[in-house]
């Protein structure tokens, strides 16, 4: 069975940072596009990152590109996005997904490109 399991969700101010994690198993890491989407109250899903371990690209969201850093960790099979400069636009669900690509369609897909996804961990940002 698949499964991404997101983490390190919580309440912060605006301007400072938290780090998400998702363990992923059930599948081979590297033969899949990895990403993280976001979902606000009210609002549809919002791609913000992706990466693919074999050819190492990474994409963002405009909205969060020089502000998140996606990254993946081979060894234990867990992806982070680092998120600095937190801002109230920024509060949704966070959810980790893996599918067969990554690139800019798939960040700007939301969801759609993605074959996994596990439940996802809220980032409150306060003002």
């Amino acid at each position: 069975d698949v499964q991404l399991q997101a983490s390190g969700g919580g309440l912060v101010q605006a301007g400072e940072s938290l780090r998400l994690s998702c363990a992923a198993s059930g599948f081979t890491f590297d033969d899949y596009g990895l990403g993280w989407f976001r979902q606000a109250p009210g609002k549809g899903p919002e791609g913000v990152s992706c990466t693919k371990i074999s050819d190492g690209s990474t994409y963002y969201a405009d909205s969060v590109k020089g502000r998140f850093t996606i990254s993946s960790d081979r060894a234990s099979n867990t992806i982070y996005l680092q998120m600095n400069t937190l801002k109230p636009e920024d509060t949704a669900v966070y959810f980790c997904a893996a599918g067969p690509r990554c690139g800019v369609t798939v960040v700007d897909g939301g969801d759609s490109d993605y074959d996994y996804w596990g439940q996802g961990t809220l980032v409150t940002v306060s003002s």
